[in-house]
């Protein structure tokens, strides 16, 4: 795990490098210059579409220039960030290239990727806010929920919200330029994995995204800091326990198992106990019971549970572990994964009989491996009363939109369109 590669510092013998009046307002003019420049280039090769497109993101750089150094002295590189801007400018190069091929030009893929990139991020970061508002966004005052919410780049963007929120820039931009939408979906489907499968190794980097417990010899730790160590120590796991799933808000934590020779084991605690309490804590649900493990885990004192009849067990402190227990490296799987599929996209692009195949092959594969990897994947609890997360229901409703297109695009006679955009 690297969650920060390094820090860029914005001041210089405690003067601002960046945001100081005299190299701060030469960068918003060079970067208002550019603008202009750019503008008049799109009206006199009548590519104003392809030249607006650019203008949002030159005018965050000039703002981000200008303001972000008087409110902050260095700049954290975070490697999911870095990683997320690799897979950008992966698939880019990708679907410029194989635009090249199609006689298509490369400024339309430019300006469709930067409408697709912000509205994607935006899909990723609010589907992330909703499904875990409860655990994780509802604490604090406004401010401090506000700057949870934007932190994305430390973290937390959710493919199947990213793919949402891509898809509606991408139909609104090719409705807009007239351009075939299975046709364009084809191009851009390999870059589309490419860019997942760098942006799995930042999951790994940050920490989310994470696999269950696992004695496999490519099983991996993470350290205290990190969302799976937090998982385990909230759970029991740390003390060498497992509890049944949690039903309903009142119900009691009842312990499923306990490993051998845990501290919890040595202390006579047995599965099937209802606990009622922690130490001074009264417990009435399973989530007071971690937010006692939270407060309790890290200390080096004795752990008091009470089961339902009111007998007490006194667990011993549990060496503090500097990593988390062994867990699936999902993350990897996930890229690894992405990767192959985009060599197999791409490879078949020219092969494809139909617009839309190349399409429909990314969403009857990719749905598949991800419904399986949510097995062994628990950053993800059970939704809508089906047992299953919510991308796995997700994966569910792409793979029967995949059957609904192959039966839509077999209907059809072969045919390839011309992406030439007016």
């Amino acid at each position: 795990m690297r969650s920060e590669l390094l820090r860029i510092p914005l001041n210089w013998l405690n003067t601002p490098v960046m945001g100081g009046i005299s190299v701060g307002m030469l960068f918003m003019l060079a970067i208002g210059v550019g603008i202009v420049k750019l503008l008049v280039w799109g009206r006199k090769t009548n590519r104003s579409a392809e030249a607006w497109g650019f203008v949002p993101g030159l005018v965050i750089l000039a703002v981000a220039v200008f303001v972000v150094p008087r409110f902050v002295s260095a700049i954290p590189v975070r490697g999911y960030g870095v990683m997320v801007l690799l897979g950008s400018i992966t698939g880019l190069l990708m679907a410029t290239h194989r635009a090249r091929q199609m006689n298509l030009s490369p400024e339309v893929i430019y300006s469709l990727a930067f409408g697709m990139f912000l509205c994607g991020i935006l899909g990723a970061r609010l589907f992330f806010v909703i499904e875990y508002w409860e655990t994780r966004f509802q604490f604090g005052d406004w401010r401090t929920r506000l700057w949870e919410v934007v932190k994305f780049t430390e973290g937390g963007l959710v493919i199947y919200g990213a793919f949402i929120g891509a898809t509606l820039a991408f139909l609104v931009f090719t409705l807009r330029h007239r351009l075939s939408p299975l046709a364009m979906s084809d191009l851009i489907a390999p870059s589309l994995l490419a860019g997942l499968a760098f942006g799995r190794i930042g999951c790994l980097l940050n920490g989310c995204c994470y696999g269950g417990e696992s004695m496999l010899p490519w099983a991996v730790t993470f350290p205290r800091e990190s969302m799976p160590y937090t998982e385990q120590l909230a759970t029991g796991r740390m003390l060498g326990l497992r509890f049944s799933p949690a039903t309903g808000e009142e119900e009691l934590p009842v312990i499923a198992s306990v490993d051998p020779d845990s501290p919890a084991a040595k202390a006579g605690l047995v599965a099937g106990m209802k606990i009622v309490g922690i130490n001074n804590y009264v417990l009435e649900n399973f989530r007071q019971l971690q937010g006692a493990f939270l407060t309790l885990g890290g200390t080096e004192s004795p752990i008091r549970f009470r089961n339902a009849v009111g007998e007490d067990f006194e667990v011993a402190p549990p060496e503090i572990r500097g990593r988390s227990l062994p867990i699936h490296p999902t993350q990897l799987y996930s890229s690894v994964h992405a990767a192959l599929l985009s060599w197999v996209l791409w490879s078949f692009y020219p092969f494809r009989r139909r617009d839309g195949e190349v399409t429909a092959l990314m969403l009857t594969i990719y749905p598949i491996s991800r419904f399986l990897l949510e097995i062994i994947r628990i950053d993800e609890s059970a939704v809508f009363g089906t047992g299953l997360s919510i991308s796995q229901n997700i994966s569910l409703v792409l793979f029967v939109s995949a059957i609904g297109l192959w039966f839509f695009l077999g209907r059809q006679e072969p045919h390839r369109a011309t992406l030439i955009a007016p």
